[in-house]
Order: C-alpha cells, then structure tokens, then sequence
C-alpha cells in the first residue's frame, strides 16, 4: 500500500509540476521555478518514503552499508547529477562561444549573406542549415547557433518564435542520422548498438523527410514577407571591430565547434571537456585580441563580461526537469512503461516498429535519455537491428512533438522565451506529421529492400 501510494503521488505531482510548466503565462510563474521545485519534491518524496517497500528495486540493489537513504543520495542522485551535469556544462560552454562569436559580429558575416525577406525561402534556408549542420554539430549546440542569428535577422516575435521552432524539428532530424547529432544516437553507438556508416544510411531519408513534410506544407500556407530589425546600437558598437578580428573569431568559433565530436572520438572523453576546451581555447584567443587592438575592443568585449549574458535561467530549468525526471526512473516509472510495452500482441516486427514509434511520442514529454536506456537493457538484437535504427530515428525526432521534449526544444525556449501553449498550437502538429512521414518511410524502406 505504502509503495502504491507513493508510487501513485510522484506520477500525479510530476503531471501537475508538468502543467505548471505549460501554463508559464496564464499563471505567471517562471517555469524554471516550477520545474526546479518539481525536481526537489519529487527527489524530497523518494528519500521520505521511509520503508523499503516505496523502492523494492532499489533497495534490494542497494540494501548494504550506510542504508537506504544514504544509498539513494550517494549512489542514485550523484549518478544522475553528473549526467545532467555533462548536458549544463556542455550547454554553459556551447552558449559562451556563441555568444562570444555574435559580440565579436561574427555572425554579422553570416546574416549580411541572406538577402530574402520571403518567409517561405527563409524557412527552407534555415531549414537545411540546421538539418545539415546539427549531423556534424549537435541538436542542442545548433539550435543555439541558429537562434543567435535568427534574433539578428528577423524583429517580429512571433516570426522569430516560428523559425525558432522549425530550427528545433531541423535541427532534431539532423541529429537522428549521425552518429554524433544527438545524445540518443551516441548511446546506441558507444555501446555498439550501431555503427557509424550504417545509422547514416538506414536513418537518412527517414530524417529528411521529417523535416521536409512539414516544410512543403508550410510552402502552400505561408504567405509574405518578414521584417528585418533595424540596425541596433550593439551594430555600431561592433563596427569599431576591424573585420579581420570578426572573421577569426568566427571562423575559430565555429572550427572549435566542428572539433568537438571529433575530440569525443579521438578521446573517448565526454563532449563537454572537449565543448570546455573550445571554450578556452576561444577565451584566450579574444584576450590575445583585446591587447593586440585595444584601442578598438574595449573591456565590454572581454569574456567576463559576455558571461553574464549566458541565460542562466534557461540552465536551471534544464536541471530541474532533468532531476524530475531521473526522480521517475529510480522510482521505476520508466522501467515499468518499458515492460508494459513488451507485453504488446502482435508479431514481433509489427510489435518493434510500434514499440520504437510510442519511445518516439513519449520522448516529447519525458527526457528520450532514460527511454532510451531502458529499451538498450531490455533488447538484445545484434548491432545494427532495424529495431536500433529505427529507435534512433523515433528517440531522436520525436521530441520535436513538444518544445520541452528535447534539449534543442529545451534551449530555444529559454533563449526565445517561447510559450508552451504556443509551440503546441503552432509547431507541434507540423512536428507530428512530420514524425509520422518520417517513419513511414523508414518501414517501406526496409519492407521494400530488407536493409
């Protein structure tokens, strides 16, 4: 009773702390309170419930020692709280070097290079930019990288909210069919669910189509043209930067940037030291900078000071949901959902496509990590098993359906500040039919060649 009882409450405050997330403006309550006192209470309930009954797994793997509680908070809560930290530190460090490049006008170079003010080329331009750039990049860093020149380029908020959510559904997709795009896919290829040549292959059409979907319905509804923002007081501080200066730091930025993965690989050391090391790389780069022309880039320009625009907010609301939840995967919420899938009746490859297809949907309200992670535990097909491929493909586009279902969604909320409410009425049904598209053709494409 006990167990059920606790069991029960953590799933109904979970869905309430999620409610409050989604009506941040009718409320009037910033969402990174919300969802940071999510994660306290839900983590306050486990480490209260008081017997082992609220916990049967748990304490039967950790019923040793210091006891229960000490087993939660050392073994469980530090586990979860470096893995959460790799994503905040990787996010302070990718979110600085942007920053750093667009003080720099950097991206200045980049913007002055597109020209159309049709909403429907635009869509597409940035479209394919993040797709693309995301498979080489990462979701997450190139949503930020695409919001920082969206804001150069387009004034009106909600034409900027709009683009901002497409960039997430490219940027998604991108990540879904490279080995490196996104946090899903490097799961499955570390622990040598797939290789590296083969997910391209088998996930490519897949991801482009999810993309492309709902960027030719946009092209038969769209209409008009946007409006540049004039040119802010921050472009003509900028202009007293010699364009040479501009050009390096981009040019450095966005090579340190690419070098990141390719450190993961060379390495094996988590991508946020590579993503801290680019980073300082940078930092002392704009240092030698400042001193070679210091009568034209001023102590405004020093890292110390673009710092402090890094939206910390943003960050801890990251923490907050991350921590909520890993609260339901120690209680066994996810675990459960896992099993609960595998007792579907139907035949086994019906069964594994719909199995991968529901990860994807549930990704768009609970972190598609632990997901994830429990399907690798559960199955053991050899590397390269369409049931790999296509749980990449579902795990990697399928939170686009929300704006908190991924970490690309994640940021683009907290930099934009896009409303919940609005990106379910605007975006999320274009990101279902694409996610629907998508993993249409992925069944015909192995229905009709066996690959």
């Amino acid at each position: 009773m006990i167990m059920g009882t606790v069991f029960l409450a953590i799933i109904l405050i979970f869905i309430v702390g999620y409610a409050g997330i989604a009506l941040e403006h009718p409320l009037k309550i910033n969402k990174t309170a919300t969802a940071l006192l999510l994660g306290v209470v839900l983590w306050t309930l486990l480490a209260t419930c008081g017997e082992s009954a609220c916990l049967p797994d748990f304490f039967a793997k950790y019923n040793e020692g210091e006891g229960f509680l000490s087993n939660l908070v050392h073994h469980e809560l530090l586990l979860h709280l470096g893995d959460i930290s790799e994503i905040i530190f990787f996010l302070l460090g990718a979110m600085t070097i942007v920053e750093l490049i667009d003080t720099y006008g950097g991206f200045k170079i980049i913007t002055d290079k597109i020209h159309t003010v049709s909403r429907v080329k635009f869509l597409w331009v940035i479209g394919f930019l993040a797709f693309f750039l995301s498979a080489v990049l990462d979701n997450m860093t190139t949503t930020i990288v695409m919001v920082t020149l969206l804001r150069k380029m387009v004034s009106d908020k909600h034409d900027r909210w709009f683009f901002a959510g497409m960039v997430v559904l490219a940027a998604n997709a991108g990540g879904a069919w490279s080995p490196i795009g996104d946090v899903t896919t490097i799961m499955l290829w570390i622990a040598g669910k797939v290789s590296a040549v083969n997910i391209m292959l088998k996930t490519f059409l897949a991801s482009l189509f999810s993309i492309m979907v709902p960027l030719i319905i946009l092209s038969f509804t769209m209409r008009g043209n946007f409006q540049k923002p004039s040119v802010a007081n921050r472009d003509v501080e900028m202009s007293s930067i010699p364009s040479v200066v501009s050009r390096l730091v981009l040019f450095v930025g966005v090579g340190l940037l690419l070098f990141v993965p390719v450190f993961k690989t060379i390495t094996h050391l988590p991508p946020y030291i590579g993503m801290l090391g680019a980073l300082s790389v940078l930092w002392m780069l704009t240092e030698i900078l400042q001193v070679k022309h210091k009568e034209k880039i001023t102590d405004k320009f020093k890292v110390s000071s673009i710092i402090s625009k890094v939206d910390v907010p943003s960050v801890l609301f990251f923490l907050g949901i991350l921590l909520a939840v890993a609260a339901l995967q120690t209680a066994g919420h996810l675990t459960l959902l896992s099993r609960s899938l595998d007792t579907i009746a139907l035949p086994d490859q019906h069964k594994y496509f719909l199995i991968s297809g529901i990860i994807g949907v549930l990704s768009s309200v609970v972190d598609n990590v632990p997901l994830v992670a429990g399907a690798m535990g559960m199955y053991g097909f050899p590397m390269d098993h369409y049931f790999w491929e296509f749980l990449a493909y579902c795990a990697g586009t399928g939170g686009s359906i929300l704006i908190i279902g991924s970490a690309a969604g994640v940021a683009a909320m907290g930099l934009e500040k896009i409303d919940f409410i609005w990106y379910l009425k605007h975006i999320s049904w274009l990101a279902l039919i694409g996610y629907i598209a998508g993993a249409a053709i992925f069944i015909a494409q192995y229905l009709i060649f066996h690959l």
